[in-house]
């Protein structure tokens, strides 16, 4: 059997919507289980995703249950994960960590650790609703879930060597506090926003890899390369921001397995026209999901992703 990594990018709401679609319509077309890859890399809604995955809960109630309907959904998903913070919860802490930093160096760093419309603790109590017992612990298979760590200003991988223990859903919200959505998550005396804020994807992690894997699959909401008609500026800038890190990290994995093939699917411009302009918004889950797995029926199908998948996913299946 060959050795799978899968990597699930960030991408809010409709990413996570993207990601369970495409892993649905992959298992569908090969038999292959997304549980079974050798190690999984979930940042921002692909922790959720990932947390999914580990958790045996890849399924259509994970996001519509039964008698629902779009408003339903969208509902749902507005009352449990978007519960707003307290007025000024955290406001010094961002002056300490974001804002005078970030005045010296202006950039993305200004807004790190900026107090949030909507507080994180909901994205794990999210993770819970989804996955109940099992976001108390840790997945038995490797799961590395990425986040940035403020007051160190670095990535912290939980499911890593050496990285703290910490429970399924603490570790997804940390990933996915998104700077000035959510509240920073805060988690044994350190401060944690979205992984998302260093790279959409994180890729390169799956070279820690005791041997090398035969097959990466790397789902990138965030990292669209074909151009999308009425695109915003801020569309545009962040799809470039997504893939120049993918690009890094992708000649990473080449250059230390030339062996090993990779495939890497992204959202066309009919499943970007579902997701954008606001990858956020609860009413854009479902619509986004269905046009996800009507646009996987052409895209598997390509010999340059259907070959590898073929090869790798279906091999020592029974008839």
């Amino acid at each position: 059997m060959s050795r799978v990594g899968l990597v699930l990018g960030g991408g809010g709401v409709t990413g996570a919507s993207y990601e369970m679609a495409a892993l649905m319509a992959i298992e569908m077309a090969t038999g292959w289980n997304p549980n079974t890859s050798d190690v999984i890399v979930g940042t921002s809604a692909g922790a959720f995703v990932g947390g999914i995955v580990r958790s045996n809960r890849l399924e259509l109630s994970s996001l519509v249950k039964p008698g629902d309907n779009h408003g339903d959904v969208a509902a749902r998903i507005s009352k449990q994960l978007f519960r707003p913070t307290k007025s000024g919860f955290g406001v010094s802490r961002w002056v300490r960590h974001g804002l005078v930093p970030g005045l010296r160096s202006p950039g993305l760093r200004l807004i790190l650790g900026s107090p949030g419309m909507y507080d994180s603790n909901a994205i794990a109590e999210w993770m819970e609703y989804h996955v109940e017992e099992a976001a108390h612990g840790w997945p038995d298979r490797p799961l590395l879930i990425p986040s940035y760590e403020l007051e160190g200003r670095t990535r912290v991988v939980f499911g890593s060597d050496g990285a703290e223990e910490v429970t399924l859903a603490e570790a997804v919200a940390a990933s996915s506090a998104v700077p000035m959505i959510f509240s920073p998550f805060r988690l044994n005396g350190s401060t944690y926003v979205d992984g998302g804020v260093l790279s959409g994807t994180h890729a390169d992690l799956v070279l820690g890899s005791p041997t090398p894997l035969d097959l990466v699959l790397i789902l990138a909401p965030m990292a669209a390369t074909e151009k999308r008609l009425r695109a915003t500026p801020v569309e545009t800038l962040l799809d470039r921001v997504g893939q120049t890190a993918l690009e890094n990290e992708l000649s990473a994995i080449r250059e230390e397995w030339p062996d090993t093939d990779i495939v890497v699917l992204r959202p066309e411009p009919n499943v970007l026209a579902k997701m954008r302009p606001n990858p956020m918004k609860p009413e854009l889950a479902v619509p986004s999901f269905i046009q996800t797995l009507t646009s996987m029926n052409t895209k598997l199908a390509h010999s340059s992703v259907w070959d590898k998948l073929h090869r790798h996913l279906t091999a020592g299946r029974v008839a």
